[in-house]
């Protein structure tokens, strides 16, 4: 990947969030809810251009002379930094986005979660868990602050040759909002190869269900993060989710997450 024109202050991690916005705004979210009730997946589809995911790639390289897991103040952008050979989560690394979180991934998380919440609602209901979740995403991180949860937790990703990331779920606390949203940030087929998107659906007294998630440059998937109620011949039972990463085979494979809930 060639590396951008290092951007202003104002304009880290895209250069247009509102045109993002609009992005969201204009999905078919009627579609995306019956893939997630479906799958327990949904695609969208270029949310990000080729020019946003190449300015959040670039984020990933400033301060990459520290090392933020050691020293956390070291990175303005970053609060911390992850290699996952060293917490037996796989190879590669990751970097946790500090508050306040760049304009483009703020912005897209505040725009992308109140049209996942009535399938978050519509879940805990069939589930039988009583949390529900409030409209706007303020109010919920106003939840997740009351229960000790102040950390941010939307992250970029970087993968090299050999690098993956092992089935895992990301949950922080006790606040925890279902579904999460995963950014492709580099081209398959041009910048890496292998480095697919893979998942699990755990099914009660039955063998797990492997999905593939197929994404180009600038899509997104909304994922489940934990569980998600399945319609049976006897009413509905839930599924447990898993995701991650297979080994890239060469070339460097960037992503995103948006997580909605934070950490403690």
């Amino acid at each position: 990947m060639n590396a951008p024109e290092r951007l202003a202050p104002h304009a880290r991690g895209g250069l247009a969030p509102a045109q993002s916005i609009a992005r969201v705004a204009a999905i078919n979210w009627q579609r995306v809810q019956a893939d997630l009730n479906c799958d327990g997946y949904a695609r969208l589809e270029s949310l990000l251009t080729p020019t946003e995911c190449a300015a959040l790639a670039a984020l990933y390289r400033e301060d990459s002379g520290e090392d933020p897991e050691q020293d956390p103040d070291s990175s303005r952008t970053f609060r911390s930094r992850v290699v996952m050979a060293r917490h037996g989560f796989g190879r590669g690394e990751y970097r946790y986005f500090r508050y306040p979180l760049p304009e483009l991934i703020g912005d897209l998380r505040k725009a992308l979660y109140p049209h996942l919440v009535p399938t978050a609602n519509g879940w805990n209901e069939a589930m039988g868990i009583r949390t529900r979740f409030p409209a706007h995403h303020a109010a919920f991180l106003a939840d997740c602050r009351a229960a000790g949860q102040s950390r941010p937790t939307p992250l970029l990703l970087r993968y090299g040759p050999g690098d993956f990331n092992c089935l895992h779920q990301d949950l922080y606390g006790e606040q925890m909002f279902p579904l999460q949203v995963v950014l492709l940030l580099s081209e398959p087929g041009r910048d890496f190869d292998g480095g697919q998107f893979v998942m699990t659906e755990q099914r009660p007294r039955m063998q797990s269900r492997p999905i593939l998630v197929p994404l180009r440059q600038g899509d997104g998937a909304v994922i489940a993060v934990s569980q998600r109620p399945v319609q049976g011949a006897r009413g509905i039972y839930r599924v447990n989710l898993r995701h991650g990463v297979s080994r890239v085979h060469c070339g460097e494979r960037f992503a995103a997450g948006i997580i909605f809930h934070d950490a403690t």
